[in-house]
């Protein structure tokens, strides 16, 4: 950590991929929630109940979760720069098309492409991030990554709202519009992808020799540490037991995370506000968020511990959850989503630090694919909950609970890898 040369050579590859990988995950994500805006005045449009738009939010996961393993696959075949572009090309044109849906079945139908065509994107970048940067650096520079997400929400939501005020303007609905102009950047930046992602450390021309003969040199050193313990075939990295109950606790923080992408307008709307004010007042938590997440994986980084961050975030993001669903004014509901929103986005970053600890090569693009694509099953689970409860009961304080007790689930089941992990392997294990 101390020699100048890796602290250069470090610096420049998180300067030349960092930035650019999190604008490509901050568009990612607004075009994946930002349904949750169009809701306020869509819904009434279309004719939409909240049964309705919970399961078309959530069909977005079934495309993913077909999709995401062979996408990954590809990627690892055919490199980053290539398939990321494609990925961001077509979720871009889908996206748009958002604009000229009919009633549920198109709405159905379109999330559902979207989801197929967005899958891959997220573990692709989680794996290509492994090729990059060392194990010892890595829930930092994930967490980085990851701030892109409550980013967006921070700078997505009054952008949203203004979009929404343009009703009537050339004869479209606001939502319509937020839809159209959200998607531009995704196709732009595809394009963008084909001129400035690089592969692998060995093709990086924008470093210099000295620094590219290090980077390489360390990440086989730690490939060739890894190699009698770590798993590398594509059967490994879907069968380890350790993979599938990742991909649990990623379930529990999914459901999480698109409670609140999809759902928090309009339990902030309960509270008689107008777009704007919605706008900005769902900014508020997930600005706290960002520091938060940041803070919790260097501390992870510098402690070299994933587990018990893991564990305690998710706890806080259940209280969270309890908290708004008793919430009686805009204020209590606000500190309560800022605790959801720390305690999920703090978990992400020392979770996804977990697979490459026992994955390597195939295994590793399967695994992380793998746990992406049933985790993120929860996005479909907790938001259509929600909305059949509110449809049942006239309140999201059932729906809130609920997604509360997958969290802790979460919590429950990273202790179990944890002791899974420490138990040796029969001889031979590894071998694939």
């Amino acid at each position: 950590m101390d020699h100048p040369l890796e602290r250069a050579t470090m610096r420049r590859v998180a300067w030349r991929l960092i930035p650019f990988i999190c604008l490509l995950y901050f568009i990612a994500f607004i075009d994946r929630v930002n349904i949750g805006f169009a809701a306020l005045t869509m819904n009434k449009d279309l004719g939409f109940s909240s049964a309705v738009f919970g399961f078309g939010a959530g069909v977005f996961f079934f495309g993913y979760f077909l999709f995401e393993v062979p996408s990954n696959i590809i990627l690892d075949k055919v490199g980053a720069r290539i398939w990321i572009a494609r990925v961001m090309i077509t979720w871009g044109l889908i996206s748009a098309a958002f604009a000229f849906i009919k009633g549920e079945y198109s709405f159905y139908a379109l999330r559902f492409l979207l989801g197929a065509a967005e899958a891959g994107f997220f573990p692709g970048i989680i794996l290509y991030l492994s090729f990059w940067f060392p194990a010892r650096y890595r829930a930092g520079v994930v967490s980085l990554f990851m701030a892109a997400a409550p980013i967006s929400v921070v700078l997505g939501s009054p952008l949203s709202g203004a979009l929404l005020g343009m009703e009537g303007v050339m004869g479209l609905h606001g939502w319509q519009w937020m839809f159209l102009v959200e998607a531009v950047p995704a196709v732009l930046l595809g394009i963008v992808v084909l001129f400035y992602l690089t592969d692998r450390p060995e093709k990086a021309a924008w470093l210099a020799p000295d620094q590219r003969d290090w980077l390489v040199a360390e990440m086989e050193a730690e490939r060739a540490a890894r190699g009698s313990v770590a798993k590398h075939g594509i059967l490994a990295g879907m069968a380890d037991p350790r993979v599938l109950a990742l991909a649990l606790v990623y379930f529990g923080t999914s459901a999480g995370l698109y409670t609140l992408g999809i759902w928090a307008p309009q339990i902030i709307r309960g509270f008689g506000l107008s777009p704007m004010e919605v706008g900005f007042l769902n900014a508020i938590p997930p600005t706290i968020a960002v520091v938060a997440m940041i803070l919790w994986a260097r501390h992870s980084d510098r402690t070299g511990e994933r587990t018990w961050h893991v564990v305690i975030a998710c706890l806080v993001a259940a209280a969270g959850l309890m908290l708004a669903g008793a919430a009686s004014s805009v204020v209590a509901v606000i500190a309560a989503l800022s605790l959801v929103n720390i305690g999920i986005s703090a978990a992400k970053p020392p979770l996804w630090a977990m697979p490459t600890m026992f994955l390597s090569g195939s295994a590793a693009a399967v695994g992380i694919a793998t746990i992406n694509a049933i985790g993120n099953l929860g996005g479909f689970v907790g938001p259509w909950v929600i909305g059949w409860i509110k449809d049942s009961t006239g309140s999201f304080a059932g729906g809130l609970v609920f997604v509360a007790a997958l969290l802790v689930l979460s919590a429950v089941l990273s202790l179990v890898v944890a002791r899974v992990g420490r138990r040796p392997e029969p001889a031979g294990a590894g071998a694939r």
